[in-house]
């Protein structure tokens, strides 16, 4: 009877809601930086799913870690895109480790209510068809620790791999990678104390501290141990376990539920610490381009990323320019070291974060951001810088977005006020005044149009308005045929202006061919002056 209710409750875990959480999550985090509305909604989505699925957790420790998991990725929304994301891939972990916990149990009891949480399982863990097959093979076959081997087997690969791809840079890209890692360690921490050395929460929360506080030469002292402890435990589960056996530090499958259920004691997260409750929570990681570490194209990927965002800026697609914008802070990170390691990397990744997560975003800002690569690349190989290049990267910083937006309006606005008192002043009855009032709207209109429609087009991204967003491609500035009408529009505005003014020097006799001077007699005088002399 107390094995029936055991596996019941162990058994009864929401897959529905467990679903609706990861697929909220992974929506939170490929939305931040770029909509935090979207990111926003995102979250209060996980939050109503997290609600539905803590009734069937039988972990109270994970139920505390993912709602504080979840509190903290809020709290990041205001920080850094880098630190939320990681905070949203220690909650994946939980909820890893929670499922896998469960379904371990579930097996133990009564194999036949596994098959959904096996699939699911497999999904989460990366497994490919033929993995997922011998998973469920093995199920069937009541080999409960061939399965878990299997999980434990597959998240320390992936352990490893984030590992791997930790350098000891103060760069949101190995912040990531290091709390990728962390997640992973999550569900294979029973497995990691088989490890020579074994792995320990501490460890992981040492080197984050380290990487936040720019303790680089510690940094990689404890990767160096991290990556030894995890290549001792892929050599640990190399081999599948007895029939009868478990993996390496993994809970018996024999034992019954009420000896030592998952959420009592190895089992749970919180025997040596729960890692997405403590120091990731509190650290705030470097501003920069939150992402995996990028393959092999470095700085040449970077370069591609920034192209395709100067042409979906220059088409009015702000969303694809900062999706593709999303993708150079990853490429750097592949970059050669001396790019790496030249002066103003890091603030260079700030600003792609910046510009990147702005809405509104122009195709002067992505040719600002292309000019700051070239002067790195020209700074890592000694050579001097622009000074014109660091200033547009700075006006792009602080003179774009909404300043820009409303600045333009605003100039828009103003250009009504000479034209206004130009026809207060003089009427519009001279042909020549008109001209020349023509000839001052043809050169403000090119001010005009920027300021309106870049604000339309502003308003438009900013509020997910599609009809608006594109407003921008009606600008001179923007426009493909913005050139030839601008030139078009100053040839006019010169030929009436000249047509005007001319007019006006051979009104007032200034200029030849104008009216004929009469002369007028001069009366004789009729009086004497009083200085005449008689």
């Amino acid at each position: 009877m107390t094995l029936a209710l055991l596996s019941g409750a162990a058994g009864a875990q929401n897959l529905g809601a467990y679903g609706a959480l990861a697929q909220s999550l992974d929506a939170a985090a490929q939305s931040s930086g770029q909509n935090a509305v979207a990111t926003l909604n995102a979250l209060d989505r996980a939050g109503a799913a997290l609600d539905r699925l803590v009734p069937t957790l039988n972990n109270p420790t994970v139920v505390t870690g993912l709602r504080d998991t979840l509190d903290a990725a809020r709290a990041a929304q205001a920080r850094t895109p880098a630190e939320l994301q990681a905070q949203l891939l220690l909650a994946r972990g939980l909820m890893r480790r929670s499922l896998y916990d469960q379904t371990v149990t579930v097996l133990a009891v009564s194999p036949a209510n596994a098959a959904d949480r096996l699939r699911v399982l497999a999904r989460e863990f990366g497994l490919d068809a033929a993995g997922t097959q011998a998973l469920q093979t093995d199920a069937r076959a009541g080999q409960v620790s061939r399965v878990a081997w299997r999980l434990q087997r597959e998240g320390a690969a992936r352990l490893s791999s984030a590992l791997g791809s930790v350098t000891p840079t103060r760069s949101a890209a190995s912040y990531l990678a290091l709390a990728r890692a962390t997640s992973w360690f999550t569900v294979v921490q029973d497995a990691g104390r088989a490890a020579q050395p074994p792995l320990e929460t501490a460890q992981f929360n040492t080197a984050l501290t380290q990487l936040t506080s720019g303790d680089l030469n510690a940094l990689g002292t404890s990767l160096a141990g991290l990556r030894r402890s995890a290549a001792s435990l892929r050599g640990a589960l190399v081999s599948p376990p007895s029939a009868t056996g478990a993996p390496a530090g993994q809970t018996p499958a024999a034992q019954t539920p009420t000896e030592q259920t998952p959420a009592g004691q190895a089992a749970a997260p919180s025997a040596t610490g729960t890692p997405a409750a403590q120091t990731p929570t509190a650290q705030t990681p470097v501003t920069g381009t939150p992402a995996a570490t990028a393959g092999s194209g470095g700085l040449a990927t970077a370069y591609a990323g920034l192209g395709r965002a100067l042409t979906a800026a220059g088409h009015g697609d702000p969303e694809a320019a900062r999706a593709a914008l999303a993708d150079v802070g990853p490429a750097l990170a592949g970059a050669p070291a001396a790019l790496r390691g030249a002066p103003g990397f890091d603030s260079y990744l700030g600003d792609v974060q910046t510009i990147g997560s702005r809405a509104g975003l122009r195709p002067d800002d992505v040719q600002a951001l292309i000019a700051g690569l070239g002067a790195l690349e020209r700074r890592a190989d000694g050579q001097g810088t622009s000074l014109l290049d660091r200033w547009s990267l700075g006006t792009s910083q602080w003179l774009g977005g909404a300043v820009r937006a409303l600045l333009g309006l605003l100039l828009a606005l103003a250009c009504a006020a000479p034209l206004y008192l130009l026809q207060l002043a003089f009427g519009g009855r001279n042909p020549y005044w008109r001209a020349i009032s023509a000839a001052l709207a043809l050169l403000l209109l090119p001010t005009f149009l920027d300021g309106v429609f870049g604000f339309l087009g502003w308003l438009g991204d900013l509020t997910g308005l599609g009809l608006l967003r594109g407003a921008s491609n009606l600008t001179l500035s923007q426009a493909p045929y913005g050139l030839g009408l601008h030139g078009l529009l100053v040839a006019l505005a010169l030929g009436l202006a000249t047509y005007g003014f001319r007019g006006l020097c051979v009104q007032f006799g200034l200029l030849g061919g104008g009216r004929t001077k009469v002369q007028t007699p001069v009366a004789a005088p009729t009086s004497l002056d009083w200085d005449e002399e008689v």
